[in-house]
């Protein structure tokens, strides 16, 4: 079969409306689809233009082609047809389509006698070759073997090979995974009984082994096929959920024929994974980690050509992909093709469309690699002349110089090189200050610090000053180590409002100066509290009427003083602002809200009801504050806390209210109109205050007797709204739920390391043992 053949172009008679949709999306799935409907019932000079129109778009679309050779073949046009089979076939192995195709060649060399059943016989068998595999490939084994017995035979010889034919492309076929094993199976076993009752059994009983790891495995492979769309059409990669699902489905079903679960011979596994990668690549033809891994599995199974080829395909297919670019390159390099590997690296730059400052980077260090330290410097030398040439080059070359080829000097020629173009840029100096250090040229660091902060504006300056200052910590005197300090505060919060107070020294300074990698001169404690002054101090002259939200020292910017969380994780707690809490008032009376009049939209609570004590703590008897506040919380936030009952008791355990919340079954209630939860939704019990502080009334009796459940708890539905107003949620009991009976578990175990202990569980008799 010929090779695929570049599609025609386009013409611009195809249809207005089809063009103006593709013009606004070249892969709409939609668009296609009504075009390809409305070819089906246009003549073929009308309808050609369109099908080469979604072909352009979707080159692995099977049932595209598939359409249009029908359509050809309808008009009898079979030069036109061979053209197209030509293009489609190699590249859609799909069973449908090439079972087209076998119908056009047996309608052709019908009338050609013996030498036309020789052409289809050998069609047949190119078929099997690509996908006979497959497993929707029954009803081609089918034919086959229809087709092999519809042969003369003109004499006894002529009959026994047409029977050795039919017996081989029968115990191939029942080897094959396929929805029809089991039909094949039994045609098998009739056509071997209605030659040879004798030789049947023998050969039976040979291939029943055979047939019955192929079913097995056909039971498995379904399983994977099923999940997938053979309808989709190749589009490039979205996020949407459905084409992740598939990505995942022809993933999955790869690595289910890579393991070989039939154990067939190697050539026919590979066969199959084949089948399996060119089957994936019909739908995921824009993925480029499929097309990397098919060539990468035909590299590591020995076939470098194929793996090439597989590469070829891929740039075809994505010539914008400069990873398959690289991927590409680095084959040939490995094989040692040098030339092909240049050629790659020279269409990367000549290529506008990708990173160019990249692609001499790596093109430098390939010639490096492959040719020697004079071609990487002779074209560093061409590179530097081009306009997008970018301090990166500078940088790449530099350390080329210095690590590979050992000579500071010439590295330290090219950074003063680069300075003359790139003095603007911060990257830039940090890394040439780094060589200069690793050069211990500390007369240099200085002299290139103080020359880059004289032009950097300030806004650019702030990881210049930073690094300025972290050297002259690691290396100057203490006398030089203020002065930058200060320099550094001038340059950086000299021009802001109130920044006197950020120029004056403060203990953050100290502990800049004192810290030395995951190493810290106080604890976590100290520096939340000293990031928490400092936020303070920026805000110092803020109303204190309006306090601002992020308050805790987690939002606090640690960046200008220097300092950063510590490696332990108690730096990022945010706590809760103690300010505003007092001791518990149980005069509080039960019912209060503390909510303003505007909580959000939909939400509507008077701000008149204001007697809890925490509301008067907390804003200084005024609801100014706390409507701030609650200005900016979310509505379903705010009438989550308008539906809170008030709290009387002692203060709950916090992580156990959490397990609870977590383990119970909350029904998603209906919002009414005001945004709070219907008297419809269904109550969920929860525990009482006292007994998640541990009160004794609501704990298990140590006699070992189960927790009593009462019978309102188990019902769904309450005696009367008088009860539910009465009953709190907090007057229900306490749920028996895995967390609490691991806590006194864990508990129990504690108490008996000093000694042996027998004891029984409270909520289950089960749990009882000793321990010692």
């Amino acid at each position: 079969m010929a090779s695929a053949e570049t599609p025609a172009s386009v013409p611009e008679s195809t249809d207005k409306a089809a063009a103006a949709a593709d013009a606004v999306d070249k892969y709409n799935v939609q668009a296609a689809e009504a075009l390809a409907s409305e070819a089906l019932h246009l003549p073929i000079a009308d309808a050609a233009p369109m099908y080469e129109q979604l072909l352009a778009v979707f080159p692995t679309a099977a049932k595209f082609w598939k359409q249009y050779v029908e359509a050809l073949m309808t008009v009898n046009n079979d030069d036109a047809t061979k053209q197209i089979f030509s293009r489609c076939l190699l590249s859609c192995l799909h069973v449908p389509l090439w079972r087209c195709y076998i119908r056009f060649i047996r309608k052709v060399n019908e009338k050609k006698g013996v030498e036309g059943h020789e052409e289809t016989r050998k069609a047949f068998d190119f078929m099997l070759s690509y996908v006979g595999s497959d497993i929707a490939s029954g009803p081609v084994w089918m034919d086959y073997i229809t087709f092999l017995k519809s042969l003369p035979a003109l004499n006894a010889v002529e009959e026994s090979q047409r029977m050795t034919a039919v017996r081989k492309a029968y115990q191939k076929a029942i080897v094959t995974p396929t929805h029809h094993v089991e039909q094949l199976w039994r045609d098998y076993e009739n056509f071997e009984n209605s030659v040879s009752r004798q030789l049947a059994k023998g050969l039976v009983s040979e291939y029943q082994p055979k047939y019955n790891s192929a079913r097995a495995v056909y039971k498995e492979r379904k399983k994977y096929v099923d999940e997938i769309d053979w309808n989709m059409l190749a589009v490039p990669p979205t996020g949407l959920s459905k084409e992740e699902s598939q990505w995942m489905a022809w993933k999955r079903l790869l690595a289910f024929e890579k393991v070989n679960p039939q154990r067939i011979d190697t050539v026919s596994a590979n066969k199959r994974i084949v089948l399996t990668y060119e089957q994936c690549l019909m739908y995921l033809y824009h993925y480029p980690d499929i097309w990397h891994d098919y060539a990468t599995w035909h590299a590591k199974s020995g076939s470098m050509e194929a793996a090439i080829k597989v590469f070829q395909r891929a740039l075809k297919a994505l010539p914008e992909s400069e990873l398959l670019r690289y991927a590409y390159a680095e084959l040939e390099e490995s094989r040692g093709a040098v030339q092909a590997a240049k050629k790659v690296y020279e269409s990367l730059l000549t290529d506008g469309t990708h990173n160019a400052s990249l692609a001499h980077i790596q093109y430098i260090r390939f010639l490096r690699r492959t040719e020697g330290v004079e071609a990487a410097r002779k074209y560093f030398l061409d590179a530097r002349q081009s306009p997008n040439c970018t301090y990166h080059v500078y940088v790449t070359y530099a350390k080329m110089a210095l690590c590979l080829d050992k000579e500071p000097k010439v590295a330290h020629n090219v950074f003063e090189a680069g300075m003359k173009r790139f003095m603007q840029e911060p990257a830039y100096i940090l890394e040439y200050a780094d060589f200069l250090s690793r050069m211990n040229d500390d007369k240099n660091i200085r002299a290139l610090f103080e020359r880059a902060l004289s032009s950097l504006p300030a806004e650019a300056s702030a990881e210049v000053w930073k690094r300025f200052v972290q050297f002259e910590q690691t290396y100057g005197d203490l006398a030089s180590v203020l002065k930058v300090e200060q320099r550094r505060k001038e340059a950086l919060f000299g021009t802001v409002e109130d920044g006197g107070s950020v120029l004056e020294g403060s203990l953050q300074d100290v502990v800049s100066r004192y810290t030395f990698m995951d190493l810290w001169p106080c604890s976590s404690r100290d520096l939340d509290h000293l990031s928490r002054q400092e936020w303070l101090s920026k805000n110092i002259s803020k109303k204190l009427e309006k306090p601002a939200l992020p308050s805790g020292p987690g939002f606090v910017d640690r960046g200008s003083s220097g300092l950063t969380s510590t490696s332990n994780g108690s730096a990022d707690i945010i706590h809760p602002n103690t300010s505003l809490m007092v001791i518990y008032d149980p005069r509080q009376k039960p019912g209060t809200t503390i909510l303003p009049s505007s909580v959000g939209p939909g939400v509507s609570v008077p701000s008149s009801n204001l007697p809890n004590p925490i509301v008067g703590s907390a804003v200084g008897s005024s609801t100014s504050a706390l409507d701030d506040i609650l200005k900016v919380t979310p509505p379903a936030l705010v009438a989550f806390l308008a539906n809170l009952p008030t709290v009387e008791g002692p203060t709950p355990d916090v992580d156990i209210v959490l397990s609870i919340c977590l383990q119970s079954n909350i029904p998603a209630g209906q919002m009414g109109k005001s945004g709070t939860m219907t008297k419809q939704s269904i109550p969920v019990h929860a525990p009482s205050v006292s007994e998640l502080s541990g009160s004794s009334k609501s704990r298990p009796m140590p006699s070992g007797s189960s927790y009593k459940q009462t019978g309102d708890r188990q019902s769904g539905k309450r005696k009367g709204q008088d009860d539910d107003d009465s009953v709190t949620v907090q007057s229900q009991p306490l749920p028996r739920d895995v967390f609490r009976i691991r806590q006194i578990q864990k508990a129990r175990v504690t108490s008996s390391q000093t000694g042996s202990t027998s004891y029984g569980s409270a909520f289950s008799g089960d749990l009882s043992g000793s321990t010692g």
